[in-house]
């Protein structure tokens, strides 16, 4: 994943933590909010409770992997930030990828009916 579609700095988190909503499941919690950009961006926060640093980096990468294999499921023009659930490093990468789809699923219905009144 590009640097440009990842949130970098520690202003941007925070923005998105007050400003944004979530929506949350056993293993994945997703912070929304829209951006100014045609894109998308994302922001991964594994806590220390995942593990020590191999497992926290392996549930990491396995988060990006799931937004860049499913670009079609984030909408552009908006920031999300994953962060990781204990428990998490002990699911195969399917369970991770189906409970990111759908988080993405409930969060793409509740933006289309905010816009839509």
């Amino acid at each position: 994943m590009k640097k440009q579609y990842l949130l970098q700095k520690n202003k941007e988190y925070r923005k998105i933590y007050q400003q944004g909503f979530s929506l949350a499941n056993r293993f994945v919690v997703v912070f929304c909010l829209p951006n100014n950009f045609t894109y998308r961006r994302f922001g991964f926060s594994i806590g220390k409770k995942i593990g020590k640093a191999v497992q926290r980096n392996k549930v990491k990468r396995r988060l990006k992997a799931v937004c860049r294999e499913n670009k079609q499921w984030f909408k552009d023009g908006y920031d999300y930030i994953l962060i990781a659930r204990k428990g998490i490093n002990n699911q195969p990468f399917l369970k991770v990828q189906e409970s990111v789809e759908n988080l993405t699923y409930r969060i793409n219905k509740k933006l289309t009916r905010e816009i839509n009144g």
